[in-house]
């Protein structure tokens, strides 16, 4: 089996110095600087534990920092690859305070395998996963749906919109689901089957489902995307805050897409929730865990921080106890 990595990006958004920092560049033009773009919930440790518990044939964990580490974290583990942003982003870049560079220069860790899954550190295993998950005969496994773009106040639908129209400039859309009319109506996948037909009619792509859960990437797509719109990277990578000007890696995932160098499949188990909002039914899914993954979404700006945080420690508590090899 070929080695599949993991990426981990974190910000400890409490962190004075990191602070320090931002606060030199806070008059520069920024769409979005929310503190829920950057807060800590503490509970860091358990996504190390569900990796270690749920996914033990991961090869590595490369852990992207901006410098700060937990002080319980086991930096002596062999999996474990500590990645700070000078490490790989351009120094042209640097600092940055948005997701984007940080995820769209992924590719030039050097250590980094060709097949890796992206995980976000809101996005937790709670039940086993199997590297067939993710990637089948050396291509990533993945689901294609095709649905309608629509634009919402406050949402990242501009930033959507930006990478479809990289999608539509290279790929004439009937040509591509003539070529690859197996993934797109695949019966492995019939809700995306059905939703792919609907959609077939409208002239371009509109825009793609975006589970939020996990993803599989294939180092040498990002590598080949950057040569082909080098302009376009440049520029998202220029702004240290998120921006509706920019691209974000789910640009790699459509193109992989649109390459069909994909399998498609109904994807992981797993819904995205909302703290505060979906409480009861993150209780239910974590206590029961009939799900693969879930994603925990930061939203609420008002929310009681301390009793949410306090409530989610003690779920994971209860299904991940045990410490992992990743802490001290």
């Amino acid at each position: 089996m070929s080695k599949i990595d993991v990426v981990l990006t974190w910000v400890d958004g409490a962190d004075p110095e990191w602070l320090k920092e931002k606060s030199k560049h806070t008059g520069e033009k920024y769409d979005d600087d929310n503190i829920n773009r950057y807060r800590d919930w503490g509970l860091l440790k358990y996504w190390f534990r569900s990796l270690e518990k749920f996914a033990p044939w991961v090869n590595k964990i490369h852990f992207i920092t901006w410098g700060h580490l937990p002080d319980w974290l086991n930096t002596e583990n062999e999996k474990l690859n500590i990645v700070n942003h000078r490490d790989y982003i351009p120094e042209k870049y640097l600092p940055v305070f948005s997701s984007h560079p940080i995820e769209l220069n992924m590719w030039r860790i050097d250590s980094l395998s060709e097949q890796f899954i992206y995980l976000n550190d809101d996005v937790y295993l709670i039940n086993s996963v199997s590297p067939e998950d993710f990637f089948c005969g050396g291509l990533p496994v993945d689901n294609v749906t095709e649905v309608p773009l629509r634009f919402n106040e406050g949402g990242i639908d501009h930033i959507i919109g930006n990478n479809m129209m990289v999608i539509n400039k290279h790929f004439n859309k009937r040509e591509v689901v003539r070529k690859n009319r197996k993934q797109w109506f695949s019966p492995s996948a019939p809700v995306s089957a059905f939703k792919n037909m609907y959609m077939l009619p409208i002239n371009g792509f509109s825009a793609f489902d975006n589970p939020h859960l996990s993803f599989s990437f294939l180092k040498s797509t990002m590598k080949e995307l950057w040569e082909k719109e080098y302009e376009l990277f440049d520029n998202t990578c220029s702004h240290r805050f998120r921006s509706n000007e920019d691209v974000n890696p789910w640009l790699f995932r459509y193109w992989q897409f649109a390459t069909g160098n994909f399998v498609q499949s109904k994807g992981l188990s797993g819904r995205i929730f909302s703290i505060g909002d979906h409480d009861a039914e993150i209780e239910k899914a974590m206590t029961e865990q009939h799900y693969q993954a879930i994603c925990l979404s930061d939203n609420d700006t008002e929310l009681d921080f301390s009793k949410e945080q306090k409530f989610l420690e003690e779920l994971f508590h209860k299904i991940l106890p045990k410490k992992s090899s990743f802490e001290k």
